[in-house]
């Protein structure tokens, strides 16, 4: 047989990578059997196999026509049991014959097999640049291209396919290459991009049904609270405030009792079955600014109980902005969550030159929520523009590198502010003494507890003036910058809606090398030590 097949086909033909390419396309019991043959060194006979049970294609007969006029040759000898013995392939052929073997035992493979985050972060965006000038995936631009156009010529018989581009407002692939990738970083199901963070939040609460109640926590972004309290009460979406956290009394082991579970439970069932309500649990965390640490995990499986034991039958959905912790520290779909949202401004563009947020549905909620999430975002427009789709896309390509440097960062000055008699409290989950530390130690991965910290002075003046005395760190608000960043947050807050302690000052740590950022704070609350002298804390 091998003798043959290997004079009828390869005695006087080059390599026929494209019949690699169709076997790759049929069902899987061939692809086995394909890929144990190559598996064997017998990579010949698994193409001259796929030719026989193939022939009758057109292009495979177009294929072998062209095998047969090509002048550059291999040959192999055959030993007596009829195996290749050796085979002589030009350079290029061997480098063909490599790639194709590869991707057919590639396609054998489980699709949720992935790479390491670190991989796949340095990766974003690449896996759909084939599709963008080019015919092939190894001649791929290795940067995403931008596509600009707001509008698709349309065919001639009318007919939109599936996948077409029609309006850039609908579906963007500058867009879509993003809002797939991060999918796949938080193991979702499907994710969408707005104009901002807030737009990202307004658009997955516009996604429920009303009467709708969002439970918050104590500590969050005042943006959240904001929007809900001056535009969304209009349209019968209420708003309160639980804990979602244990008390910062407790231990820090992470074992504290779960009353603060069971009383977040029955505020839950007392808005969908007295009130009659849908709910929206919010969940921030790290919380901004005081960086408590819920347990998402936790918190999930008491809704799952609410679930499975509820005759009512409003909805209730876990939503988890983890802007302070990228997937790459947190991943909060994979601990039960409905949904996680993201300002792709801070830590996933991360250089302080993107204005955009992230919904990212889960895989279980991708059918209901996600699609009402999508409704939303093509029905009102607040989508991510192209360029600043693309700007993510290459921020989250150094993600990696950034955060690791920005939470090395954080603990050393968290440590040096800590045991500064000066300050009189330091909010950073990274600590051992920090109330969440137990919990912040199992959630968040790879030893890093973010980029993000707080701490207070004795009163607002004397945190004003430790701001004012900085000269490396600057005085701005957002964060995950290259840069490092300090605020004073009290000040920027609404009026009559002030959470912030007075004293409290939020910083965003940036690659600065760790020594100068301590010279610097070092030598503004010495400063602000004279400014304002203040009673140094008992040690």
């Amino acid at each position: 047989l091998a003798s043959s097949w290997s004079l009828y086909c390869f005695a006087s033909c080059s390599y026929p990578h494209s019949l690699l390419h169709k076997i790759t396309c049929i069902s899987i019991s061939h692809k086995k059997m394909m890929r144990n043959m190559a598996a064997s060194g017998m990579w010949q006979h698994a193409i001259m196999c796929r030719r026989r049970l193939i022939a009758t294609s057109t292009s495979i007969t177009n294929t072998t026509r062209a095998i047969r006029s090509n002048s550059r040759r291999c040959a192999f000898s055959s030993s007596n049991d009829g195996k290749p013995n050796s085979i002589f392939l030009s350079p290029s052929e061997a480098g063909q014959a490599a790639y194709d073997i590869r991707q057919l035992e590639s396609s054998e493979k489980e699709e949720d097999t992935l790479c390491n985050m670190e991989t796949l972060l340095s990766h974003a965006g690449l896996s759909h640049a084939a599709g963008n000038g080019s015919s092939n995936n190894w001649n791929a631009p290795l940067c995403p291209p931008i596509e600009l156009a707001t509008t698709w010529e349309r065919p001639p018989n009318g007919e939109y396919g599936a996948d077409s581009y029609i309006y850039s407002r609908a579906k963007n692939p500058t867009r879509a290459n993003l809002e797939e990738t991060l999918a796949q970083l938080e193991g979702g199901g499907m994710a969408a991009a707005f104009s901002s963070g807030m737009a990202a939040s307004a658009a997955l609460i516009l996604a429920h049904e009303a009467p709708l109640t969002v439970l918050l926590p104590h500590d969050v972004y005042h943006g959240v609270p904001t929007a809900l309290h001056t535009v969304l009460e209009k349209h019968n979406v209420q708003h309160k405030s639980v804990r979602m956290t244990k008390p910062s009394t407790g231990s820090n082991d992470g074992n504290d009792g779960d009353e603060y579970l069971d009383i977040l439970q029955e505020s839950i069932i007392q808005v969908l079955e007295q009130e009659q309500r849908n709910v929206v649990l919010w969940i921030e965390t790290p919380s901004n600014p005081l960086c408590d640490v819920a347990d998402i995990s936790a918190i999930c499986r008491r809704i799952e109980q609410i679930r499975n034991s509820s005759l009512t039958k409003q909805t209730i959905t876990t939503v988890v902005d983890s802007t302070w912790a990228p997937p790459l520290i947190t991943q909060p779909l994979l601990l039960g969550a409905d949904a996680v949202v993201h300002s792709g401004t801070k830590y996933l563009g991360g250089h302080s030159d993107v204005l955009l947020g992230l919904v990212v549905c889960s895989k279980s909620s991708m059918e209901t929520l996600g699609t009402q999430v999508r409704q939303v975002q093509i029905a009102l427009g607040a989508v991510a523009s192209p360029l600043d789709s693309w700007l993510t896309l290459r921020g989250m390509r150094t993600l990696h590198v950034r955060l690791e440097r920005q939470c090395r960062n954080a603990l050393s000055l968290a440590e040096f502010l800590y045991n500064h008699p000066l300050v009189s409290a330091v909010h950073y989950p990274g600590l051992p003494s920090h109330s969440h530390h137990g919990v912040a130690s199992r959630q968040m991965k790879n030893d890093m507890y973010g980029g993000m910290l707080s701490f207070e002075m004795e009163n607002e003046s004397m945190a004003m003036a430790v701001a004012g005395a900085l000269q490396i760190i600057r005085r701005a608000t957002s964060l995950g910058g290259t840069e490092t960043l300090i605020e004073h947050r009290a000040s920027i807050e609404p009026v009559g809606r002030v959470t912030s302690p007075p004293g409290l000052l939020r910083m965003s740590v940036g690659l600065e090398h760790v020594h100068d950022l301590k010279d610097d704070l070092d030598q503004a609350l010495r400063i602000a030590h004279q400014v304002v002298p203040a009673q140094p804390k008992s040690t």
